[in-house]
């Protein structure tokens, strides 16, 4: 039975490379293609998806993000963080919302395909120079990490405004109150002991949590 994988990355010349080397495999078939978390979660849900291959610096949600969303809603489909991003903070976070494995941007395209093939067989995946989820180093980068401090739509709302958009534009977006993304942003910035915008922006592209630069 074929493998049905979706590509999300927000540079069109990754997800055309990473479609070509599945294109070649007789059982895996690319059925989408996504810029953003967003398009990722949308799409995962309306086409057959067994895999998704994630990046996670995406505009609008990140890639962590997203992928906390697709495994809460489809259980059954798996999702590969493939980033340049190897911190232990960014693979805690990313195992943490559901991952079931890590490669790093770069990687023979061999090594995409096995991870894909050992995932489907309910494998954990990790990359070469990736440390195991249960390493003592990735629990105490969580420890460290300010971003334990955000709930998954203070995390949203975080994206969104560094990412330039306006506080009506937010509810809108996220079906909020008209005036609720301004009191999210006011204890997101306290809660992280920020304050002022160019600050916020610098933390964000700092973790991952937006592709903006």
């Amino acid at each position: 039975m074929a493998i049905n994988v979706l590509l999300a990355d927000d540079h069109p010349i990754v997800r055309e490379g990473l479609r070509m080397i599945l294109k070649a495999q007789k059982d895996i078939i690319v059925t989408g293609e996504a810029s953003d978390g967003r398009e990722a979660i949308t799409l995962s849900g309306e086409r057959p998806c067994d895999v998704v291959i994630m990046d996670i610096a995406m505009p609008g949600l990140n890639g962590i993000e997203a992928t906390r969303a697709i495994c809460r809603n489809l259980p059954k489909v798996k999702v590969i963080i493939l980033s340049m991003h190897d911190t232990s903070e960014h693979v805690y976070r990313a195992f943490q919302a559901g991952a079931s494995g890590y490669l790093l941007k770069g990687v023979a395209g061999a090594e995409v395909v096995m991870a894909i093939r050992t995932v489907m067989k309910g494998n954990r995946y990790l990359g070469k120079g990736i440390k195991d989820p249960s390493h003592p180093d990735l629990a105490q980068a969580q420890v460290k990490s300010p971003l334990g401090r955000l709930s998954p739509r203070e995390m949203e709302v975080l994206q969104l405004v560094v990412e330039g958009k306006t506080g009506s534009e937010i509810a809108k977006m996220l079906s909020l109150a008209e005036t609720t993304p301004d009191v999210y942003r006011c204890r997101i910035m306290k809660k992280l002991g920020i304050s002022n915008a160019a600050s916020l922006v610098k933390f964000a592209i700092q973790h991952g949590i937006t592709s903006l630069e």
